[in-house]
């Protein structure tokens, strides 16, 4: 009797420990579940290389402290059979998801996206420079090799002008060339779209000679308000066949020789791009120019305008002037005012 009290007491006491063994393992199961997969507060960029396993793939998560049950998890991965579909690359973290939403993020390999902004108004090395110090973009040509792009971009005229100004995302390891790439189909989609819809009558024989022009407008004036006015004085003097007599043109020509202000002998000196001296539009664009300032030159705003000068406020904007006469006129209050502010 003592014998079998003695086997029912070791057998309630180890179904008790197998019980509250199971409610250890439940509650903590429940937590490997429901819980975050982590503690740390910050996001976590991981980099997760090609052909990795799936213990490499655990080991790259517990370095980063963004597992806490790893055997559990290689278990949930095999269960969920998710062990080979783990996606290669860059990856960013949120240490609030459960582990589900952890396995849902590495089989969708939603990628890390980097932005950055080519500057409308920038010259094309401008925004090369730029481009080369981003971070973690993959540099496979030099300043000194851009002529390589025109390859890439199956173009024989210049480089100037041919990337359209926006804010680009990339994933880590695109290159410097696919980046371009996308810039300068993006560039000559909008302007393909611009040309075919543009007003009549423009006097301009290509969708080419509308880029030289934006990227004129564009260097004209920072208020998105008046490229369609200073657009429309650009098509009135060209339909007059008067020279385009601005001074962004000169400065371009100028390169490396200027020095920040454009003196009267810099305006009679003869440079292809010097539109005091030359007749027309000069032989490639200037800058780059914004889409807004290529849709102005489409669809310029029609005036009689054929003169306009800064006003010297220091708010962007300008004088526009029908005649030489009014236009002097505002050259000398714009004189005036400047001084004033000297």
């Amino acid at each position: 009797m003592n014998m079998q009290k003695t086997k029912t007491f070791f057998l309630t006491l180890l179904l008790s420990f197998f019980i509250i063994w199971l409610s250890v393992e439940g509650w903590a199961l429940k937590v490997f579940f429901t819980n975050p997969i982590s503690s740390i507060k910050e996001q976590q960029i991981v980099q997760i290389p090609k052909g990795s396993s799936t213990q490499k793939v655990i080991n790259i998560l517990l370095e980063k402290q963004l597992i806490r049950e790893p055997t559990w998890f290689k278990w949930l991965l095999k269960y969920q059979g998710k062990t080979d579909k783990i996606k290669a690359g860059e990856i960013k973290i949120n240490p609030k998801w459960t582990v589900n939403q952890l396995i849902d993020a590495l089989v969708k390999g939603k990628e890390v996206s980097y932005s950055v902004t080519i500057i409308a108004g920038d010259t094309f090395k401008q925004a090369f420079k730029k481009l080369v110090i981003i971070e973690n973009i993959k540099q496979d040509v030099s300043l000194n090799e851009l002529t390589i792009l025109k390859e890439v971009f199956d173009i024989d005229t210049s480089l100037e002008g041919m990337l359209l100004p926006e804010t680009y995302f990339y994933n880590s390891g695109e290159t410097i060339k696919k980046l371009l790439l996308r810039s300068y189909i993006d560039l000559n989609n909008l302007l393909a779209e611009q040309w075919q819809n543009r007003e009549k009558n423009l006097p301009l024989k290509s969708a080419y000679e509308a880029l030289i022009l934006a990227s004129i407008v564009e260097k004209e004036t920072a208020k998105a308000s008046e490229r369609p006015l200073i657009a429309g004085v650009f098509i009135n003097r060209l339909k007059k066949r008067m020279r385009l007599q601005t001074d962004p043109t000169v400065i371009y020509g100028m390169g490396e020789n200027y020095a920040g202000d454009i003196r009267s002998k810099d305006l009679i000196t003869y440079t292809p791009y010097n539109t005091y001296k030359i007749k027309g539009l000069p032989p490639t664009p200037i800058a780059l120019a914004s889409a807004e300032s290529i849709k102005a030159v489409m669809h310029p705003e029609v005036s009689n305008y054929l003169y306009f000068v800064a006003k010297g406020t220091g708010d962007g904007g300008h004088t526009f002037s029908k005649t030489l006469a009014e236009h002097n006129k505002a050259v000398q209050e714009y004189l005036k005012i400047r001084r004033n502010y000297e």
